[in-house]
């Protein structure tokens, strides 16, 4: 299993990439709302001061037993671009020496 916010942090890195690329491009898409649909699992451990962790469930994988259940999330982020309200452009190969 992988931590939600992992897979979110690659998604941004993987968008990053994509707004570098599309720089000086004659064609760009102007990128709107990402949306994401996960299977999660949720874990609480019994710990005082504890916290309620998602974990990303990989394909085929099952809950294990105990406090950890699975449930299927849906996200819609809206991506903005640093410091204003503006919709960022993405097109361009994801890597320079793709063509």
């Amino acid at each position: 299993m992988i931590e939600l916010a992992s897979v979110i942090r690659d998604l941004r890195a993987e968008l990053e990439q994509a707004i570098t690329a599309a720089e000086g491009e004659a064609l760009r898409f102007e990128l709107g709302p990402v949306e994401l649909e996960v299977s999660v699992a949720l874990e609480r451990t019994a710990q005082a001061g504890a916290k309620v962790r998602f974990w990303v469930v990989e394909s085929g994988a099952e809950a294990t037993a105990g406090t950890t259940t699975t449930q299927r999330i849906k996200l819609a982020l809206q991506p903005t671009l640093t410091g204003t309200n503006a919709h960022p452009f993405v097109s361009g190969p994801a890597d320079a020496h793709e063509q």
